[in-house]
């Protein structure tokens, strides 16, 4: 049996109708660049998220440095984020001017340690980004008590956490702004690239709307950048959108049978959901020291898995001018060797589910 690591088509011949029909609106309109496609995506996506405004852009990463450069990050500014991230979420702070400063993963849920981020801070530091990693909520309270403590701004990364909730309030709501990536496999994906940012703070999203667009069409009261959602993404997302709750809880039942079956298996240790948190499953990440070696016998086996990530930040060669060595962020590091991403989609179907944990008790037997 061959088992893709997501299978886009699948999704697509789903709703096959409602996507054909956006895609021709778009093209029958030649609305390609912002028009009411994209200003309906922006409405409907504040209102999924429970946020007065969502300026949409090109990209997550784009939405990432476009809200910090809103908050006025500075050369010389540190800001805060997790050791255990993709790339865009450092690169960022870096774009914009900031200086990065990393925190361990808590050994838990993969995300920030909020226990660890009090120590990072100086009398440079202005802002913390938390990561939703893998689709599980940060702890979002602790880190929110530690930012009103020393008064500093939070951005929230939830390119992989759409509808995540952490007691009970949506990702995206607790700190100043937040970012969204809407890439093809993610749990909302357009068809290309596309992102975008949440606030519930009017001139926030006023000033991120007039930088994403030229400093503002025809006024140009900045200098900016051009980092627009074309038609074509905000009509397949807009068509997409309905269909997000039951796509949710169909990973999490995907997640839930990986649960069952891979339970007492070798060393395998399955994802665990942190207090009060509400996991999307944006990916399944198992643990196990012998992670390549599994690896190998899963790709053997027509099963595709994959690396997210393979380093952890501090430790690519973009960041060897920091001198970071392996005891200075433990549980990343260790999770560099045990971590692996196994097939989630809400299409997948049971006897799949059921091929891919076999093939993992076949390794551990032999």
């Amino acid at each position: 049996m061959k088992v893709p690591f997501v299978d886009l088509h699948a999704q697509y011949l789903s709703i096959k109708n409602e996507i054909d029909a956006a895609i021709s609106d778009v093209i029958a309109e030649s609305a390609f660049i912002r028009g009411s496609h994209v200003e309906a995506f922006e409405r409907a996506w504040a209102k999924t998220s429970e946020v007065r405004h969502c300026v949409s852009c090109a990209n997550g990463t784009d939405a990432l440095q476009i809200a910090m450069r809103a908050l006025g990050v500075k050369p010389g500014d540190e800001v805060i984020t997790t050791a255990q991230s993709w790339i865009s979420t450092s690169s960022m702070i870096t774009q914009s001017g900031g200086r990065v400063v990393f925190c361990d993963a808590d050994p838990v849920t993969f995300a920030i340690d909020p226990a660890q981020i009090e120590s990072k801070i100086t009398s440079r530091t202005v802002g913390i980004i938390p990561v939703h990693l893998y689709g599980q909520p940060a702890q979002m309270d602790s880190i929110m008590a530690i930012a009103r403590r020393h008064g500093l701004w939070v951005i929230e990364d939830c390119a992989q956490a759409h509808l995540a909730r952490y007691r009970g309030q949506l990702v995206g709501t607790f700190g100043n702004a937040a970012t969204f990536s809407f890439y093809p496999s993610k749990n909302l994906g357009a068809y290309g690239d596309a992102g975008c940012i949440v606030t519930n703070d009017d001139r926030l999203a006023d000033w991120m709307a007039a930088f994403a667009r030229h400093g503002g069409k025809n006024e140009h009261v900045m200098e900016a950048v051009n980092s627009r959602m074309d038609g074509l993404q905000a009509a397949i997302l807009n068509a997409k959108i309905p269909h997000l709750p039951a796509w949710t809880d169909a990973r999490r039942r995907v997640a839930s049978q990986y649960d069952r079956l891979l339970a007492g298996i070798g060393d395998i240790e399955t994802p665990k959901i942190g207090p009060d948190r509400d996991h999307v499953y944006h990916l399944y990440v198992i643990r196990t020291g012998r992670r390549d070696a599994l690896k190998a016998h899963l790709d053997a086996a027509g099963i595709a898995t994959v690396l997210n990530y393979p380093k952890a930040l501090p430790y690519y060669p973009a960041y060897a001018y920091l001198g970071h060595t392996p005891d200075h962020f433990p549980v990343a590091y260790r999770n560099q060797s045990r971590i692996l991403s196994l097939p989630i989609y809400p299409e997948m179907p049971l006897d799949m589910i059921e091929y891919v944990t076999d093939q993992v008790r076949r390794f551990f037997a032999a």
